[in-house]
């Protein structure tokens, strides 16, 4: 916890606990701090994909997720391997205090991650997983409105691996069309359909139930580890809603430094730390105010 933070967070405790309702933006700046940086290449990712990093030499695991590469027997080695290893690590830390903090209020999470930790500790129904999540398939042409479940394909595949390699044979399929399948994330084959749309719309109920219908509720635009690559999705949309509504709060918590805008002034906070120190210490301050009370 970095120097001069005690009274925002003490600040910020109280806030959570005065909402009624508190909107979650998670940027992969949480991941992080739980351990699973997709950009960098953090102990636990580079272990579960060291042979891929030595094969191809990629800068993160994200690098790889986007390398061309020459099969696709090549590219769902990566995957199956990678995707794997988001089924099977632990919940991190951060996510499990984040949950217990705001246990107790009506949530609902915006999100750019794609590494399925939020669905670990919140419902489905509570999350717009923004840009696709790695624990589904679609097919890449897309043919079909629809997405599939990977837990199970991807401990297949990783059986069949030849080194960093899937056998051509292996590479799964669209089982209507015969196009290969990809994971659902944004790219440029990106399936925004149903499934997507009805939680996007579910996020604008959510907003719409809390903020625009009921103006004297209190809530809270927590947004946690967004950095700058896409603003508009969770930053600029919160700034947007604070100033246009005078019972929204704003509250940033990211490891990088930030700044909070000029015409929110006395109507946000900025809390600069390691996301995993700070969430703990709320967690606690907040537990602490409760037995006080």
């Amino acid at each position: 916890m970095r120097d001069g933070n005690q009274a925002k967070l003490r600040e910020l405790a109280e806030r959570i606990d005065q909402a009624d309702a508190v909107v979650i933006g998670g940027g992969s700046g949480l991941s992080s701090a739980a351990g699973y940086d997709h950009y960098h290449w953090s102990p636990a990712l580079s272990e579960a994909l060291a042979p891929f990093r030595e094969q191809y030499g990629f800068t993160s695991p994200l690098a790889g997720f986007y390398h061309c590469f020459s099969s696709y027997g090549e590219q769902w080695g990566y995957y199956s391997q990678y995707i794997r290893f988001m089924w099977e690590a632990p919940t991190g830390k951060p996510y499990l205090d984040l949950q217990a903090l705001v246990a107790d209020k009506s949530v609902f999470v915006l999100t750019t991650n794609v590494d399925q930790q939020f669905f670990r500790v919140f419902p489905k129904k509570q999350i717009c997983a923004f840009q696709g999540d790695f624990s589904y398939c679609q097919c890449s042409q897309p043919c079909l409105d629809d997405i599939w479940e990977n837990s199970e394909l991807v401990k297949k595949l990783t059986g069949y691996l030849v080194g960093v390699r899937l056998p051509e044979e292996a590479v799964p399929r669209c089982l209507d069309c015969g196009r290969v399948l990809v994971p659902w994330v944004r790219d440029d084959t990106f399936l925004e359909g149903t499934l997507w749309q009805d939680n996007l719309h579910r996020y604008y109920r959510f907003l719409r139930r809390w903020i625009m219908d009921q103006t004297d509720k209190k809530v809270l635009l927590l947004e946690l580890g967004v950095g700058e690559m896409t603003p508009s999705i969770i930053k600029l949309p919160f700034w947007e809603l604070t100033a246009k509504n005078e019972n929204v709060f704003y509250a940033c918590l990211n490891r990088e430094a930030s700044h909070r805008p000029e015409h929110l002034r006395g109507r946000s906070l900025y809390l600069q730390g390691d996301l995993a120190e700070t969430l703990a210490a709320l967690r606690q301050e907040r537990s602490i105010a409760a037995n006080i009370k």
